[in-house]
């Protein structure tokens, strides 16, 4: 494979957004506990507000709360990224403990990020339930990781690249393997 295969644009990830937020509703049935959205930073903090939007307006649930979480200090590869490392906010403004945690990425991978990111929310107090979505399963996992809701999977090889393109910081929606 040379340069770069689109595996999902702009209607195929709106489609995939409403398809997963009808899933969260679903499994989540009679379930009172405070559900809150969790974006890890970047891209999944766009994606948690789209679904949390998704969630609200076409299911009629409640506005959701909604947090960002920076998980670059919780990093097990955190030396490694140089002098000028971006640490940004994290953002929790509701009750950690006791509530469902929905925590939302773009890609899983190896699944050190969400390592991470369960890492960084024991910080904040101790979950009922936490559950993972992400757009894109690339598969290659190095940590016993999986995702409970899944936009989209997509094997790929250890030479190669998924980079989700959102338009709230790329200008446009879609998804792009490509070879390294």
């Amino acid at each position: 494979m040379t340069g770069e295969h689109v595996l999902m644009d702009a209607e195929e990830i709106s489609f995939c957004l409403e398809r997963l937020a009808l899933e969260v509703r679903s499994r989540r049935g009679a379930d009172d506990t405070p559900l809150a959205l969790v974006g890890i930073r970047r891209r999944g903090v766009y994606l948690a507000d789209r679904l949390g939007r998704l969630l609200h307006g076409q299911l009629g649930l409640d506005l959701l709360p909604a947090g960002v979480l920076d998980i670059n200090l919780y990093r097990d590869d955190w030396s490694t990224l140089g002098p000028r490392a971006e640490v940004g906010r994290t953002a929790l403004d509701f009750e950690v403990n006791g509530s469902s945690i929905l925590l939302v990425d773009d890609v899983l991978y190896t699944g050190r990020t969400t390592r991470a990111a369960m890492e960084a929310l024991a910080d904040y107090g101790r979950p009922r339930r936490l559950e993972l979505l992400v757009l894109v399963d690339r598969g290659l996992r190095e940590l016993p990781i999986q995702a409970d809701y899944i936009g989209l999977k997509a094997e790929t090889l250890s030479d190669e690249r998924v980079d989700v393109h959102l338009r709230e910081l790329d200008g446009e929606d879609r998804v792009v393997l490509r070879r390294t």
